[in-house]
């Protein structure tokens, strides 16, 4: 058995935080990945983890081979990704992060675009609307719908993406409309917990276009935009949401928009990824199939906003 098949399993042993656990991610029997750890120690004369009946440790030894090891198999998939583009052949896995919202919208058909297209390529996606850690999750891109913050991460934009504050027509019968943000902590608000903003939710003076920030509160609370969405409809609060959320429920006068004038106006979707000396040449691929197909697919911003809906 060579080296770097030994190299692969210790570090999925390590990265996995187990045998068990990587047995499990790589398809391979505990017993195999142990052997492989176990010869790959042999083979350099010392104990690179410890063992226990709950949790493998790296040693010291271990602590000085693993960032090598894992750099030299990198490097050696980035040889093998120039090899590939040299010949014009383009193969292999693509691991993604993305917001479960985005999936399930009508931007997910993004996703299912570029696998049809690229049929030698496999794409492993992954919806979660947390934030992931991409390197020690082992992600290839991520796409994240934000205002994206400073980060060791590279990302690249794809689109705008507008954010809308929104309510039953009942819910704007009984409470009134507001027309300033710092109203909005005179009512009720459902909230997104996986938002950045959270609860305190951001705006722009369309006048001064200095930034307000207002606390919001309400009875309802949670992790969905869809499920804020569905509360909002049934009237209990005042909802923030990415705009193709409810576009429908505005187009068909069952959600109305307010505070439009306020809204900041800059987030956007954006394909994130680690630094890399070479990016490997799928996930370009993949990106800038990404990029083109938002270009051309940027209609579904338009909020059709009817005339009836919009008086109150």
């Amino acid at each position: 058995m060579d080296t770097l098949t030994r190299m692969r399993a210790f570090i999925a042993v390590i990265e996995n935080e187990g045998f068990s656990a990587a047995a499990r991610k790589t398809g391979r029997s505990k017993a195999l990945l142990s052997k492989y750890v176990r010869e790959l120690e042999d083979e350099l004369g010392v104990l690179l983890i410890n063992r226990t009946t709950r949790q493998v440790a790296l040693t010291a030894a271990g602590e000085v081979y693993l960032p090598r090891a894992a750099a030299i198999l990198a490097d050696l998939e980035s040889l093998n990704e120039e090899a590939r583009e040299a010949t014009g052949e383009t193969k292999g896995t693509i691991r993604v992060s993305a917001a479960r919202t985005f999936g399930d919208a009508e931007l997910g058909l993004s996703l299912v675009d570029f696998a049809k297209q690229h049929p030698d390529i496999s794409l492993d996606v992954h919806l979660d609307d947390n934030f992931v850690n991409l390197v020690e999750e082992g992600f290839d891109v991520a796409i994240r719908m934000t205002r994206l913050a400073d980060s060791a991460m590279i990302a690249r934009r794809l689109t705008a993406l507008d954010f809308v504050i929104v309510a039953s027509p009942d819910f704007i019968e009984r409470h009134g409309r507001p027309t300033h943000p710092t109203q909005l902590a005179k009512f009720p608000a459902v909230i997104d917990s996986n938002a950045r903003m959270f609860s305190n939710w951001l705006f722009r003076d369309p006048k001064t276009s200095e930034t307000i920030t207002v606390a919001v509160s309400g009875q309802f609370t949670a992790n969905s935009p869809v499920t804020v969405r569905a509360a909002a409809l049934a009237g209990l609060g005042l909802a923030l949401s990415p705009s193709f959320v409810v576009r429908n429920e505005i187009a068909r006068g069952e959600l109305v928009t307010v505070l439009d004038e306020f809204m900041p106006g800059e987030a956007g979707i954006y394909a994130v990824f680690p630094h890399r000396r070479h990016l490997p040449t799928r996930v370009r691929l993949f990106v800038d199939f990404l990029a083109t197909w938002f270009r051309k697919c940027e209609a579904y911003r338009e909020i059709p906003r009817p005339a009836e809906t919009t008086a109150a």
